[in-house]
């Protein structure tokens, strides 16, 4: 009879977290096939580039890191909009979600131009880098013209996250698609020399994808135009009549949330870096298991964006015994897909680098030969860390629906970088675990991150709940 009992309550207790599992799917999935679009792209990007080399694709991983650093600052910064938003929705506040709207455009809008400076100014590092010679000379003039581009990207992340923060999450999503078909037909065309367009290798590359965001953002913005919903919200709206008060608000909550994103995008910049001591191989080899990574981490990433809407709506209510149970279970759905992620890479682990390589070259066997093995090896690193990468990002979702920023913000810094690099640094030299070592230290910082970030959301939550008692 307490056996029965025992697991009565037992499922009562599941089922408080399961019976959200279709409204944060409802929300997270429009953003994970969008996320995953991206990374697709960018997928079909390195299998195209992978077949002039693993030069060119050391390149395009090398151009890429500036850019991955810049790209967090700008879509970390633009989070501070989508729980505002959120706030605002669930209280019915047309007026305050447009002025955060408003004042969040204005602000990455010239975080757009700023970011594409500071890389045209940093460009010169490369040579300092102690880098492959024939990789920074292919990588100079493909980071031109991506750096560009994250002018109309960062903007289009303004409009992603307040579309995010009103609950449309398809929009965007519907923006990416195209963009990405356009992104994958100029990059053939452009890499290659079809269709009667000139043989551009990896700029080719760089010109598809700055086409490709410039369309995505008027995409986005002229679904958002004919949305009964945000219309008003996207349409005349006086960018320059701005409030001192919003904009402190907005980068008191953006710019912590960027230091976040750039924490850990830095070190996995600093992995590719210090790959590249360890030669083009190791580099290219870095760049294909980063890339696989990143398709499995998007589904952890449109989880994140649904526990920071849920959680923002929940603050708006000052529900917070449902904003705690909300977020638990979108958590444990996130771990669910992790477990599962992490036994593909495990069993195909050998399988998967060859997708990337032309293995049929005989001039270049030798270097492809031992991309694939290196690869192999850090997707079994790979398939371990996918369960603490996907709670500490989901956590963060959470935290910042709760607006809370500047602890997460240091523990992601002691995390990463004071626990996870230090090991990446001395594992990963050439005479200690090489390649495999650089990822046990980014294994070892995720951890960290999952585990403090998740005491952090426990100790808030508990206090909310009491304090409302």
């Amino acid at each position: 009879m307490n056996h029965y009992l025992y697991n009565l309550n037992r499922n009562r207790v599941l089922k408080q977290y399961t019976s959200e599992f279709n409204y944060n799917l409802k929300l997270a999935t429009p953003v994970i096939l969008g996320m995953l679009g991206h990374t697709f792209v960018g997928l079909i990007d390195n299998i195209m580039v992978g077949q002039l080399g693993s030069a060119e694709l050391a390149a395009v991983s090398l151009g890429n890191s500036f850019i991955f650093i810049a790209m967090s600052l700008g879509i970390g910064f633009s989070t501070a909009i989508t729980p505002l938003v959120a706030e605002a929705d669930s209280s019915n506040d047309f007026k305050s979600g447009k002025t955060s709207f408003k004042h969040g455009l204005f602000l990455c809008t010239s975080l757009g131009v700023l970011l594409f400076l500071l890389i045209l100014i940093l460009k010169p590092l490369m040579d300092l880098m102690d880098q492959p010679e024939e990789v920074v000379v292919l990588a100079k003039p493909y980071l031109d013209i991506v750096a560009f581009s994250l002018i109309p990207l960062i903007i289009f992340q303004a409009f992603k996250q307040f579309s995010d923060g009103l609950s449309m999450t398809k929009y965007p999503m519907y923006a990416t698609i195209v963009a990405n078909v356009i992104n994958v037909i100029l990059n053939y065309a452009l890499i290659f020399g079809k269709f009667g367009f000139p043989k551009l290798g990896i700029v080719g590359a760089a010109i598809g994808t700055m086409i490709a965001r410039i369309v995505m953002l008027f995409f986005l913005w002229w679904l958002l135009k004919n949305h009964e919903k945000s219309r008003n919200y996207v349409t005349q709206i006086k960018v320059f009549v701005l409030e001192n008060r919003m904009i402190k608000k907005l980068i008191n909550l953006g710019f912590p949330s960027a230091m976040q994103m750039f924490f850990e995008v830095a070190v996995f910049t600093a992995a590719i870096w210090l790959s590249g001591l360890l030669g083009k191989n190791a580099q290219a080899a870095n760049q294909i298991a980063l890339n696989l990574a990143s398709m499995t981490f998007m589904v952890a990433i449109g989880l994140s964006v649904a526990a920071m809407i849920r959680v923002g709506n929940q603050k708006g209510l000052r529900n917070y015994v449902d904003l705690r149970r909300i977020a638990r279970s979108i958590f444990l759905m996130g771990l669910g897909f992790a477990l599962i992620f992490a036994l593909f890479f495990l069993i195909f682990h050998n399988q998967l680098p060859k997708i990337y390589v032309d293995l049929d070259d005989v001039n270049n066997f030798a270097d492809t030969s031992e991309v694939v093995a290196i690869a192999a090896q850090l997707l079994l690193a790979a398939a371990i860390f996918q369960m603490s990468d996907s709670l500490q990002v989901m956590v963060l979702g959470a935290l910042r629906g709760l607006q809370d920023v500047r602890i997460p913000t240091l523990i992601t810094f002691v995390s990463y970088w004071m626990i996870g690099f230090p090991v990446s640094y001395f594992l990963g030299d050439e005479d200690a675990l090489g390649s495999f070592g650089i990822w046990i230290g980014l294994l070892v910082g995720l951890t960290s991150a999952g585990i403090l970030l998740y005491l952090r959301f426990d100790y808030l939550t508990k206090r909310l709940i009491s304090q409302k008692q």
